[in-house]
């Protein structure tokens, strides 16, 4: 049997979260990862910095949804990777689409200024979780393609040239 590093960070990750609150937060809330070429409706909702976010931004455009929390050791990893893609990518019109499970909001918005990240991050609230629940698993990373439909999924964290490498959806 070989050893895998990604298999091995996502089981570390699978036995750490309950340790973390995740299981408590999201108790029955969770859903599975969306399928490949499956439809991903987008909730309008009220990002950290106030501004509003409608779905009509994400029309036509590849579009990164990332779940992460402040808490999140695996989230602290993997964010400063969705954070270079962003800013390398945004230009030729990636769009990312952050949801924060955090239960305050300050904590999210005090951990984006802290770190200094500039990507739309927004708090999953339990309306914008109606029409796009969190999948199992955190962090979470799912690409819409142009055409509104699920191209990337990925539950745990990634590898930084992963993350950089869902540029090749644009």
């Amino acid at each position: 049997m070989s050893i895998n590093r990604r298999n091995v960070i996502q089981s570390v990750a699978a036995l750490a979260a309950p340790g973390l609150g995740l299981s408590a937060w999201a108790k029955g809330a969770e859903a599975p990862l969306p399928k490949l070429g499956s439809a991903l409706p987008l909730p309008a909702l009220t990002l950290l910095d106030g501004r509003r976010w409608t779905p009509a931004e994400a029309e036509g455009k590849v579009l990164v949804v990332y779940w992460w929390a402040s808490w999140c050791p695996f989230c602290a990893v993997q964010s400063p990777h969705i954070e270079a893609l962003w800013r390398a990518q945004q230009a030729q019109g990636l769009q990312v689409l952050a949801l924060s499970i955090d239960r305050q909001a300050t904590a999210a918005v005090n951990y984006m200024k802290a770190k200094g990240y500039s990507f739309p991050a927004g708090l999953l609230t339990p309306e914008a979780a109606k029409v796009l629940p969190k999948p199992v698993g955190l962090p979470v990373v799912v690409v819409r393609g142009r055409d509104g439909k699920v191209v990337f999924a990925e539950s745990g964290e990634m590898f930084p040239e992963d993350v950089q490498d869902l540029k090749k959806f644009l």
